[in-house]
């Protein structure tokens, strides 16, 4: 891996940012932060009649001004193009969250790699975007048998192991190595700009 895992932004009141899947605090505080500042933001959720999915994000700061809403599903082809379509940026913050999942193959590592790859596929054929921002996790990173101590440096190169995450059933775990992993590959093929960010405890005012 010889992309950091960084972040940047460029600022315009022209410029669009795309965002998917708004619920979680992280992703509604990237509404705020983009909306704020003067950018259009596209956000997605999964069901617009449902006011739990809709109410926080329309009551945020600048949101009738700069905030647009669509329905969308990560695992639907093609469910992601009219909120894509146009964006200079595009931030993929959505991963599945399950407890006590059944099928971790189809609850887990289906939608969170698959999604992923759905929404990249896009970016690469609107060529208005101009960068991928990707929320992975520090799981993805931490989980690689490796020994840590103070002189140890954990970089870009570290991932967490698929058979450690495997066998422990650390199944969100396994979910986010593998969507990175696969992101990562998909944007070397396809060009695509992306940086990662591997957060561990999000903290931040209340909402």
């Amino acid at each position: 891996m010889g992309e950091k895992r960084e972040q940047r932004r460029t600022r315009s009141d022209e410029e669009g940012s795309m965002r998917n899947r708004r619920l979680g605090f992280h992703r509604i505080m990237a509404c705020q932060a983009l909306a704020s500042p003067g950018y259009n933001v596209n956000a997605t959720v999964i069901d617009l009649s449902d006011p739990k999915h809709t109410d926080h994000l329309l009551a945020l700061d600048k949101a009738k001004e700069r905030l647009h809403l669509f329905q969308a599903n990560l695992l639907e082809d093609g469910s992601f193009d009219s909120a894509i379509d146009g964006s200079q940026g595009v931030f993929h913050l959505a991963s599945p969250i399950v407890a006590n999942p059944k099928d971790p193959q189809a609850e887990f590592l289906e939608p969170a790699i698959k999604g992923m790859l759905n929404v990249l596929g896009l970016c690469a054929n609107f060529h208005s975007v101009k960068r991928v921002v990707l929320t992975s996790s520090m799981t993805a990173v931490l989980y690689s048998g490796r020994q840590l101590s103070p002189e140890v440096v954990v970089d870009e190169s570290w991932y967490s192991d698929p058979e450690i995450l495997e066998k422990s059933e650390g199944w969100y775990r396994l979910s986010k190595t593998l969507a990175e992993k696969a992101a990562w590959k998909f944007v070397k093929e396809k060009d695509i700009n992306m940086v990662v960010m591997n957060p561990s405890v999000i903290i931040g005012p209340l909402l």
